[in-house]
């Protein structure tokens, strides 16, 4: 009975075509508030969607796929909107950008990252807290071009949507669908993202010094 009342809740939950704008808007403000429960929003519903095809449950509860596109493709488009707006913020953003030590400093390791051609920075940061929301905004703040920055803002969506989706559907499938499962995948998220925001953070390994 516990589980049954469980799976209910969680079809409660997420039943209906509203899941998928739901989730999209999640996606696409916490760029700007980071605090938005968007991770859980999509482990949820991809932990009610593994009920579905296990069952074959009613059509109202939403589909892997679907909400994979839904949310790489809010998760792109919420980068782009930061990016953009950072870029025609003007003198007053550069001057709020400089007052935050965290911001110049990502904005400092962003540009060397992607004047070399290694945006693993903006997918590694799609992962950690608020991480995102730096990124983006220190993209447009520094003027990077859109072809520098936008393909690897679209690897990290499809990367980060595919990872949350992922763990929904197996936590669904290991540990049924419950709201245990969901929490414990919604854990493995938070550990990637503690994961990569020390990648993020770990300085750079200095040159050995020449004999």
């Amino acid at each position: 009975m516990n589980l049954l009342d469980s799976l209910g809740s969680l079809r409660s939950l997420t039943a209906g075509p509203w899941i998928y704008p739901v989730v999209a808007t999640s996606i696409l403000l916490d760029v700007f508030l980071p605090v938005l429960p968007s991770g859980f929003l999509v482990i949820t519903a991809a932990t009610a969607a593994t009920a579905a095809t296990a069952t074959a449950a009613s059509p109202d509860v939403p589909s892997l796929l679907p909400l994979l596109l839904c949310a790489a493709t809010a998760s792109v488009l919420g980068d782009f909107l930061a990016y953009r707006l950072a870029r025609r913020g003007g003198a007053r953003l550069d001057r709020a950008i400089a007052r935050s030590r965290r911001l110049s400093l990502a904005q400092e390791r962003l540009g060397t990252a992607l004047a070399r051609g290694g945006g693993l920075l903006v997918v590694l940061a799609r992962f950690a807290p608020a991480g995102r929301s730096v990124v983006s905004l220190g993209a447009g703040a520094a003027k990077r071009r859109s072809k520098e920055f936008l393909p690897w803002s679209a690897l990290a969506g499809v990367t980060w949507a595919s990872y949350s989706v992922g763990l929904g559907w197996l936590g669904g499938r290991w540990l049924g669908t419950t709201w245990y499962s969901a929490g414990v995948s919604t854990l493995a998220l938070f550990l990637a993202g503690g994961l990569a925001a020390y990648l993020i953070r770990r300085p750079a390994t200095a040159p050995a010094p020449a004999a």
